[in-house]
């Protein structure tokens, strides 16, 4: 299915983007607004657009910076919910109290008001709305039940214009998110080779039969991926060392965007710049090494060769 004509958006070519540079953190330190220009003048010269994953003064900064400076880049802006239930499977901690699930659920509904108002202040930069990001795969620290998430998807769609739909792992949209697929515009799946210890040369194979099989079972709906990537360095806690670095991220990114454009399947790259802030403290934490640039903003090789396009 050829999602330009289903969800109306011209193809091109996207990326996840979170600019929190060293010393930054969400509900912290921001980046500023010189920072963000400066991160978005680059990443136009790739990307037609970018994935913004909540709601925050960051996400309002790059609305401005891309209205104020006349940008030519549209945003999939997304709302960030907080666990709606205590979930035991996950591994770093997944419990809440009845008192912190209601105050969750009170700065959830608050994120959809602000995702709506964000989504018709700027609806001439907004492309698409994802409320939530893998709030139900089964490892989720911030678990939302699946009646609930209908209830914010609903709440959008009844109060915007631009398509709707979550971002999740593949593996959930296969099983319980069935009820959910009724009420989005679009699904927006995340395939991570290298999370399931997949070798590079098995790499796009992977992701590519994870979207066969979501497709398929949901055939009158367009799928999108909204998170592939591959890292650039590790501590061994996951997946080997061995398998991150620049190289294979540059044949994972490559085969991927070929793929992807071959069969105009909207695809967001992650992600345009690395992240300090995440994980451990461990500086080969693998959480922070997603970037198809580093934390000071030269390239990896990915792109290193790269003048500055955009198809």
């Amino acid at each position: 299915m050829d999602y330009t004509t289903s969800l109306s958006i011209p193809q091109g070519l996207a990326v996840c983007y979170s600019g929190f540079r060293d010393g930054q953190r969400p509900g912290d330190v921001y980046p500023s607004y010189e920072q963000v220009k400066e991160d978005l003048e680059i990443i136009k010269n790739h990307w037609n657009y970018i994935r913004l994953y909540s709601c925050d003064q960051h996400a309002r900064t790059v609305l401005e910076v891309i209205r104020n400076e006349q940008l030519p880049l549209g945003v999939m802006l997304g709302a960030y919910l907080d666990g709606e239930a205590s979930n035991p499977n996950c591994p770093w901690g997944g419990d809440f109290s009845d008192e912190q699930i209601s105050i969750n659920k009170k700065k959830n509904s608050e994120e959809v008001e602000t995702l709506i108002l964000w989504a018709n202040q700027y609806k001439d930069i907004v492309i698409a709305l994802a409320v939530g990001n893998e709030s139900c795969v089964d490892w989720s620290g911030n678990m939302v039940p699946v009646e609930n998430m209908i209830a914010h998807v609903r709440k959008a769609k009844a109060e915007t214009e631009q398509p709707i739909t979550f971002c999740e792992n593949y593996v959930p949209w296969l099983t319980k998110l069935a009820p959910l697929v009724e009420e989005l515009d679009f699904i927006s799946i995340h395939t991570y080779p290298l999370w399931e210890n997949k070798t590079i040369e098995a790499s796009l194979a992977h992701t590519q039969e994870n979207y066969r099989q979501v497709s398929e079972k949901y055939p009158d709906k367009v799928v999108v991926i909204t998170e592939a990537g591959w890292a650039t360095d590790a501590n061994g806690r996951g997946f080997p060392k061995s398998h991150a670095n620049v190289v294979f991220q540059k044949m994972y990114y490559d085969a991927l965007c070929q793929w992807t454009t071959e069969n105009t399947i909207l695809t967001f790259v992650f992600e345009a710049f690395d992240e300090p802030w995440k994980g451990s403290q461990d500086p080969c934490e693998p959480e922070k090494h997603w970037g198809l640039y580093y934390e000071d903003r030269n390239p990896k090789m990915a792109l290193a060769d790269s003048p500055g396009y955009k198809r």
